[in-house]
């Protein structure tokens, strides 16, 4: 499951990316550059990153199991759905889908809480916490 949160994180990095070459080539050619095209680039940009940071933060803080793959499931709908309903809602005028922010939003929220709750309740000594001289195995 954490191969799936990295690469999510850096497939969403390259669509960053060209979504970024594609501002550069509207401010080159002397037009604007619309907000909610900036407004979805910068919070893919940031999810994705946060994406790959959550693919070694899992294993690191000894999340397993169905909470493993509810944080791996949430925290990928809310990474691609805030930037998407921002290109789809304002971009390409279906508005009607503004409202699901609240739900990719919630999707976030509620990773980052399961996170949490794991941070907050692992062993002090467990195998889990703190750093290892092995690698954490990828599944």
């Amino acid at each position: 499951m954490t191969r799936v949160l990295k690469a999510s994180g850096f497939l969403g990095l390259a669509v960053m990316m060209v979504v970024g070459l594609y501002q550069f080539v509207l401010l080159s050619g002397g037009s604007g550059v619309p907000g909610w095209m900036i407004g979805g680039h910068a919070h893919l940009g940031v999810l994705s990153i946060l994406s790959i940071v959550m693919g070694f933060a899992v294993p690191a803080v000894g999340v397993t199991g169905s909470l493993r793959t509810a944080v791996t499931g949430l925290f990928v709908a809310g990474q691609w759905g805030i930037p998407g309903i921002v290109w789809l809602g304002e971009g390409f005028g279906l508005t009607i889908l503004m409202p699901t922010g609240f739900l990719w939003g919630g999707c976030l929220i509620a990773s980052m809480l399961i996170m949490f709750y794991k941070t907050v309740t692992q062993d002090v000594g467990g195998a889990s916490g703190g750093l290892s001289g092995t690698a954490t195995a990828d599944d």
